[in-house]
């Protein structure tokens, strides 16, 4: 495929790959040889959130990020169910298309549970987790989140991020804690992706099965064991204004031998801490 005219490919110098989907063409970077890293993104996020990890990485790793369908260079459907379900089932497909064997799996946001489902699936091929800002449990729970996720399944809810992007325009930033790593240029490279009604339908279903997909989430957690023994790393940005910082007590309470980094970051800690975060990685595998 040919890059669109508004990706700096300065900041983003990856080739591009695609791989048809029954539901649409979903793109993916796949740079470097070596033990294969699967990066996993949520919303409204794509491939390009991983760019500062994938760089250094990928001299001797073999990095591979998909961007989910709805997002990024993948094809935004209007047909297809957008479900987390949905999206773990097309990563499944890729990992499986691509042959890869012990995985190392960096999951954050909804690429959390999507991911982790793919782990909870196959627990003999992934040697290793990386837990980014992220959940594998229904949030019914959270209070908040709850009664936001119902409000966005409503009419004001559509509109505004159907009409208006409010995923991309508004809530992005607040995902930072320190504003300057959101330069303009970079905004705008999750802005474009999603620069019409049709092409944020992703975002809104993500906004909605926080509480819809509350049932799935729940199943995940229920089979939490299968994935005990895989050793993880989880990177926490403690400035998270998106998701509550008592999230990564439950993580360090279903997991008490992962090893734990905190960051005085947002919630993308990975923009934020992007070589830090990259360091962490290469020094835990």
């Amino acid at each position: 495929m040919n890059s669109p005219k508004w990706l700096d490919r300065i900041l983003y110098p990856f080739a591009h790959h695609t791989m048809q989907l029954p539901d649409g063409q979903m793109h993916y970077v796949d740079e470097g040889q070596g033990d294969p890293i699967v990066f996993v993104h949520g919303t409204p996020t794509w491939s390009f959130v991983w760019r500062q990890q994938i760089k250094p990485l990928s001299r001797s790793y073999r990095c591979i990020a998909p961007d989910h369908l709805g997002f990024g260079l993948s094809d935004k459907p209007a047909d297809f169910s957008y479900t987390p379900e949905a999206h773990a089932q097309n990563l499944e497909q890729l990992i499986g298309h691509l042959n890869l064997k012990n995985i190392t799996l960096v999951v954050h946001d909804y690429g959390g549970p999507i991911g982790l489902s793919y782990a909870l699936n196959h627990p003999e091929n992934v040697k290793r987790l990386v837990i980014l800002n992220t959940w594998m449990w229904s949030l019914e729970d959270e209070q908040q989140i709850m009664k936001i996720s119902g409000f966005l399944n409503g009419i004001v809810g559509r509109f505004l991020y159907l009409r208006l992007g409010f995923s991309p325009r508004f809530l992005l930033p607040k995902g930072y804690h320190e504003k300057r790593h959101l330069s303009k240029d970079v905004h705008q490279h999750y802005l474009r992706p999603l620069n019409n009604s049709r092409n944020r339908l992703g975002t809104w279903h993500f906004a909605k099965n926080l509480k819809e997909s509350g049932p799935w989430f729940a199943q995940l957690w229920n089979q939490r064991e299968r994935i005990s023994a895989i050793p993880k790393l989880i990177l926490w940005g403690e400035k998270d204004s998106l998701l509550p910082l008592h999230l990564l007590d439950r993580w360090e309470q279903a997991f008490p031998d992962a090893t734990v980094r905190r960051y005085k970051a947002g919630h993308f800690v990975q923009e934020e801490k992007g070589g830090e975060v990259a360091e962490a990685i290469k020094n835990f595998i």
